[in-house]
């Protein structure tokens, strides 16, 4: 009988100041990058020297160590639970779209040709896309090349875990272009806008909300960025 392909999906908890404050369903690598992208992207940390990252020795899990005024801000955001297709991030926008500050278009994305380049390079590096086909991929650029990769079965969870890794490196984020191979949510443009990216761009589409929060933040969502006609969305159409 022939083997059946699988993805690796654990569950990762991070506590913060000892109370806990969300567990991940992932795929169990790169998981610093994930709890620093994760920090990162619900507004806890802009940087390294803002967090103690602390792993459980004896399960899957983390203790983040991080100013109470820093967490107190996030909490006064009030944040309402939201069922939705990433992790919790977008509830802020929801309960205030003026959490997303309006800026000017922050740069124009690469050529088509780039685009193509750019991903070939990002499924080169799926090691589990090729071997399971079941995962999703994300990659910072520069628009010339790949700054960090990563896979996950939460396409949310990868995001996180390429902005952790290039902090983790002591790279900016600000600036660059996020490649994502799944549809671009309100959670993801909402992670990306708050990093400062200036594009997100996926062989899929965005969302109506994610376009929404492109549009406030200045940046451009790239949508079907592979094929020959890319779609526009958010502060510049006129490429």
């Amino acid at each position: 009988m022939a083997s059946h392909a699988v993805v690796q999906e654990v569950a990762v908890w991070l506590e913060i100041n000892r109370a806990p404050a969300v567990t991940w369903m992932c795929t169990p690598d790169m998981l610093e990058e994930l709890a620093i992208g994760w920090l990162h992207g619900e507004g806890y940390i802009d940087g390294l020297d803002q967090v103690r990252l602390r792993p459980c020795a004896t399960d899957l899990g983390f203790w983040a160590e991080i100013a109470e005024d820093r967490v107190a801000r996030v909490a006064a955001e009030g944040r309402r639970p939201v069922l939705a297709s990433g992790c919790g991030a977008v509830a802020t926008f929801l309960a205030d779209p003026a959490a997303v500050a309006t800026g000017p278009s922050r740069g124009a994305p690469p050529a088509v040709d780039r685009f193509r380049e750019l991903f070939r390079s990002l499924f080169t590096q799926g090691e589990r896309y090729r071997e399971t086909g079941g995962i999703h991929s994300a990659g910072l650029t520069d628009g010339k090349e790949l700054l960090s990769h990563a896979e996950d079965i939460g396409r949310h969870n990868a995001v996180d875990k390429v902005v952790g890794a290039a902090l983790l490196a002591g790279c900016a984020v600000a600036g660059h272009g996020l490649l994502v191979t799944g549809r671009i949510s309100a959670e993801l443009a909402y992670k990306a806008a708050r990093a400062g990216l200036v594009y997100v761009a996926t062989p899929s589409v965005p969302s109506s909300l994610a376009v929404e929060i492109a549009e406030r933040a200045g940046m451009i969502l790239v949508g079907r960025a592979v094929s020959g006609q890319p779609q526009l969305h958010g502060a510049d159409r006129s490429s």
